[in-house]
């Protein structure tokens, strides 16, 4: 399965200005973590000059092992001290569950939706959970 991660444009209503969003595949796991990385981080390079909040959407993630768990933690590492990152994963789902028993929600906020995880931003920007 190939992911082209899809940034949402500033000028759309749910990406703030210093905010990126991108959606993850429905399969997070050995065939497909390692590539999943380089592209994300390519994100968080392009938009490193104003880049406050990266939200990684796993709403659409219906599997993901402990592969997923290493690609979220090595995000987080690669981030500049400056960003933080949000993740989306619907209550229930096999994502929030992955990161509730890895004990990532820790160190990572996890909100119930796309919506959610913005509106914290506007209060924590920059908080930089790590």
């Amino acid at each position: 399965m190939t992911f082209h991660p899809q940034p949402c444009e500033p000028c759309e209503p749910c990406d703030p200005p210093g905010c990126a969003v991108l959606a993850l595949p429905s399969e997070i796991d050995f065939c497909n973590a390692s590539g999943l990385l380089p592209l994300i981080m390519t994100v968080v390079e392009q938009r490193s000059d104003g880049l406050r909040l990266l939200v990684l959407d796993l709403s659409g993630t219906r599997f993901m092992d402990s592969q997923g768990v290493r690609l979220l933690s090595a995000v987080r590492r690669g981030l500049p001290g400056y960003a933080s990152l949000r993740v989306v994963a619907a209550p229930g789902s096999v994502a929030s569950r992955v990161l509730e028993l890895s004990g990532l929600r820790r160190d990572v906020p996890v909100h119930d939706n796309l919506a959610e995880a913005l509106r914290a931003e506007s209060g924590t920007a920059g908080s930089g959970l790590r």
